[in-house]
């Protein structure tokens, strides 16, 4: 369960709005009242359009080409194409025994109801993974909501055409907010027709090339992600970093992202290592990473000096040395790795193997390794990375599971957040806003995954925090902000 509020101060252009999300209990907060719900067997009745297949439990999605729920290697769009972020996210995974799902009922809407839709790939591909995502939509309407407000799901079945004829259907149903798409491509070919008639979109997509012009993106930002962890790490004198990243705009990201936050923050990147995107292994990367040929030469070089002096302080030496496979420091103190899932289990334990030896040298890493079970992996016990807060997140999942009889993708949370947004928005003192200067107002909002707020650029900056990789558990060692105030300027 979660305790959401709604805070409004005096704000230039718009009223704060602060959507607070903290494990207790669910309320929803409208003028004057204040009423605790729990979330019934069937879902509220002025949720519309119900879209086909929704009875059914979610079974595990396919991977992504541009946003794939699971955590595996980034995967270009098309060549040549900015490439978009798999979610940072375990994979949702259907009951032993299907409940039954929540019904998608389509009485008629209040008269004058607020009309905000919902576009996501509710059959195709990608339908297990969209009708996740509206599942977790359907608990904000329930927290927040009230009949004054309609959702009107539309299935994009996860192509262009599809998003595009979902849009423009929306639209002559009078939506006035518009909620997704997923994927980038989906977000470029619904844009034209919302800015059309002057409705703004709140994305799920984090390909920031598509944002800006009424386009607001929710989803995760990797360079968001590496210039929190990184700027922590100069805090506790790393200065020196390598990147081993894939050969792709995602991995570009991560690359040029290390190197302005490295440099602002009085560090430098000595060496960065890149693979080709569908490396399938990792192993003459990772050795030119830990320059090992060199450093495993001047082992034998030494080896051999020691042993021709054949003194008693070489034979010391010599004994030092006996189990070592290379000889000499490395030029960086961290390394950030842009993998996650079942390929940064591949390359994270080579890097030991060829001696870059994980108690003398920081791995660093994004949103993607935010999976409970990624200490398993011993080499990676004692990394870093920046993500929002895990305990919010695995709350909601615990609430969504106990709803649905299913796990929910880790960007669930995304979908969720954006319905209360919009249901804050829509159900203010002030009357329904969802002008540009309501979503950029300066102070924020807050939800499952902690602060963000949005610039004129339509992005996303969030409040991350640091966290730290323990054998069983996953440890926050620098928590994340609660106001924008207590951020800075980031």
């Amino acid at each position: 369960m979660f305790l959401l509020q709604r805070l409004a101060v005096s704000c230039p252009g718009a009223g704060r709005r602060l959507i607070v999300a903290s494990c207790l209990c669910a309320f929803a907060l409208v003028p004057a009242a204040c009423v605790q719900k729990t979330l019934p067997a069937k879902l509220a009745p002025w949720l519309e359009a119900k879209p086909e297949s929704t009875a059914a439990a979610p079974a595990k999605p396919t991977e992504s080409k541009d946003h794939g729920p699971s955590a595996a290697a980034p995967v270009p769009v098309q060549p040549g194409a900015p490439q978009e972020v798999p979610a940072q996210a375990t994979e949702p995974t259907p009951p032993t025994a299907s409940p039954e799902s929540p019904e998608l009922r389509r009485p008629p809407a209040a008269a004058g109801a607020i009309r905000v839709a919902l576009l996501l790939p509710l059959t195709g591909s990608h339908g297990e993974l969209g009708r996740a995502l509206l599942d977790a939509a359907q608990i904000a309407l329930f927290d927040l909501a009230g009949p004054q407000l309609a959702l009107l799901p539309g299935d994009t079945e996860g192509t262009p055409e599809g998003a595009q004829a979902a849009v423009v259907g929306a639209l002559e149903q009078g939506a006035q907010l518009i909620l997704g798409p997923l994927f980038s491509t989906s977000v470029t070919a619904a844009a034209d027709a919302a800015r059309e008639r002057g409705v703004n979109i709140l994305a799920f997509s984090n390909d920031r090339t598509v944002a800006g012009k009424g386009v607001y993106l929710l989803g995760f930002m990797p360079d968001q992600q590496v210039e929190r962890v990184v700027r922590y790490a100069a805090s506790q004198g790393l200065w020196r970093f390598a990147a081993l990243a894939p050969d792709s705009a995602y991995g570009t990201t991560l690359v040029e992202s290390l190197r302005h936050t490295a440099l602002r923050n009085g560090g430098t990147v000595v060496q960065v290592e890149t693979y080709p995107e569908a490396a399938e292994e990792f192993f003459q990367p990772v050795k030119r990473l830990a320059d090992y040929e060199r450093r495993h030469q001047a082992l034998q070089i030494e080896k051999a000096r020691l042993m021709e002096q054949n003194d008693d302080d070489s034979k010391i030496a010599l004994s030092r040395i006996e189990g070592a496979d290379t000889l000499g420091e490395l030029e960086f103190q961290a390394v950030l790795m842009g993998e996650g899932g079942e390929r940064l289990k591949a390359i994270a334990p080579l890097l030991p193997f060829y001696d870059i030896d994980p108690g003398d040298v920081r791995f660093l890493g994004t949103g993607l390794w935010d999976n409970p079970s990624i200490g398993r992996e011993p080499s990676l016990v004692g990394g870093w990375f920046a993500s929002p807060t895990p305990a919010d997140a695995a709350a909601f999942a615990e609430r969504f599971e106990d709803t649905y009889g299913y796990a929910a993708p880790r960007i669930a949370s995304l979908a969720y957040d954006a319905t209360a947004l919009a249901t804050v928005l829509a159900l203010g003192e002030s009357g329904v806003d969802f002008s540009a200067s309501a979503l950029e107002a300066p102070s924020g909002f807050a939800g499952i995954d902690g602060i963000f707020r949005f610039g004129p650029d339509g992005l996303a900056r969030r409040g991350l925090a640091v966290i730290e990789i323990r054998p069983k558990s996953l440890k926050v060692i620098d928590p994340a902000p609660t106001s924008f105030q207590a951020a800075g300027s980031s």
